[in-house]
């Protein structure tokens, strides 16, 4: 099991930055051979059931995750929405905050708990990288893109 945490600004107003990083969808768009989909009707809210299919054919594996904190941001105030990572292969959490940052700028902090079975913990500090790395990416693009 590995945690790691990512921080970023973004000249975005916080609900727009929420937007961005709480479509769903869009999060395949931002990791390769990634399709996610959304298995519950809309809107996102506690209860909400999101699958990340990574791979191709018989290699691919789902990271099944249900939310189960949505607080949007208010009026200057932050947001959070945790996912706990409910698949076979992939368990953990991942929690996205939105914050009032400096000069007008959107305070994004990513944090993540990752285990991968069957990996031993020889390879922790791999998928930590792993991790910070692939999440890094994908919070910038998402974050650039409208």
């Amino acid at each position: 099991m590995v945690t790691f945490f990512l921080e970023r600004t973004a000249p975005l107003p916080l609900d727009e930055a929420w937007r961005r990083l709480t479509a769903w969808h869009r999060h395949g768009d931002a990791v390769p051979l990634t399709r996610v989909t959304v298995v519950t009707p809309p809107p996102t809210r506690p209860g909400t059931v999101v699958v990340a299919r990574t791979g191709i054919g018989p290699l691919a594996f789902d990271d099944r995750m249900e939310v189960t904190v949505w607080q949007p941001p208010g009026e200057g105030s932050p947001g959070l929405c945790r996912l706990d990572k409910r698949g076979r292969l992939v368990r953990g959490w991942a929690e996205i905050e939105v914050r009032p940052g400096p000069g007008g700028r959107t305070r994004v902090l990513w944090r993540e708990e990752l285990r991968v079975r069957p990996l031993p913990g020889l390879f922790d500090g791999l998928l930590a990288r792993s991790g910070r790395y692939v999440f890094g990416r994908t919070v910038n693009r998402l974050l650039r893109q409208p």
